[in-house]
């Protein structure tokens, strides 16, 4: 049978964990802060912001909120970045991606403090994450969330990296870009691989694979004939597709189901890397506290 990498259980035991640091944090004089900034009303987008709100109730983390409406100016989006970045109640903050297309995404990140980037993506936390080959604690920064929160994830169930073949599919600034950079780390030490559009055969990639990152957005991509046996899936990839049967959407992730009976172990998709994600939002957020407070 393989192992479910159940990111639900994970993600809530971090919290707990988490908890227990932000009353130490609010003894030394410090509750941390979270701030969201979000642009027009896309479902997925205020689910997602509505549940990172309620982590920060769960573990004691102040909520602070901008929404916007989907016509804002760019310049109102700038101003609102700028609240946050002058607001000291604000420990680290984020802005939800995707922004409207009037609005230049990239001009949005360039203006976070890079200090209260909780997502870490901003270019100089991208780039410290670039320059410290070393990784672990030779990096003082914020770190993307959701390869944070796969690694985690895998870590928790004792699945070992060291030496081992990745393939990551999907070149997103999100995960596919940025995960390589910390599996390679000397902290990791994994092999990527990393296969995108231009990929000739991404079967070839995939079947030598150790562990495979699917982050493609395409439903059900990874098919059983494309992973070896007893392989790592790990999902992220989200895609809405219509269940004719029960009439209703439903997200799929990119691995198909019948690759279960295969694997090692997966990430089931709803409940697996997503849960991770938002907790590791929170991680971050208490870190860049714990700087403030030393």
């Amino acid at each position: 049978m393989a192992i479910i990498l159940d990111g639900k259980r994970t993600a809530a035991a971090t919290r707990a964990k988490l908890a227990d640091r932000v009353a130490a944090l609010k003894a030394a004089g410090l509750q941390p802060g979270l701030g969201t900034i979000l642009v027009g009303e896309d479902p997925g987008s205020l689910k997602y912001v509505a549940g990172k709100h309620r982590d920060c109730e769960e573990v004691g983390i102040r909520s602070l909120r901008i929404d916007l409406p989907a016509d804002a100016t760019e310049r109102q989006v700038l101003d609102a970045v700028e609240q946050f970045n002058d607001d000291p109640a604000c420990t680290g903050y984020i802005v939800q991606l995707p922004l409207p297309d009037h609005v230049d995404q990239n001009a949005v990140i360039d203006a976070i403090d890079p200090a209260k980037d909780a997502d870490g993506m901003h270019p100089a936390n991208l780039g410290e994450l670039v320059l410290h080959v070393g990784g672990g604690d030779s990096l003082a920064t914020p770190l993307p969330c959701t390869p944070r929160g796969v690694l985690e994830l895998l870590g928790d169930y004792g699945i070992g990296l060291d030496g081992a073949e990745v393939c990551v599919l999907g070149r997103g600034i999100t995960i596919g870009r940025t995960i390589g950079l910390m599996l390679t780390s000397r902290a990791v030490n994994a092999t990527v691989t990393l296969c995108h559009t231009g990929t000739r055969d991404i079967a070839a990639h995939t079947r030598r694979a150790d562990v495979v990152v699917a982050a493609m957005g395409s439903a059900g991509f990874v098919t059983a004939d494309m992973i070896r046996d007893d392989a790592v899936l790990v999902d992220v990839g989200v895609s809405r597709v219509y269940d004719e049967a029960e009439g209703r959407w439903r997200v799929r992730g990119d691995i198909d189901p019948g690759c279960y009976d295969k694997c090692r172990a997966y990430t089931p998709n709803p409940g697996g890397v997503g849960p991770m994600t938002r907790t590791m939002l929170l991680e971050n957020v208490v870190e860049m506290a714990e700087r403030i407070v030393r």
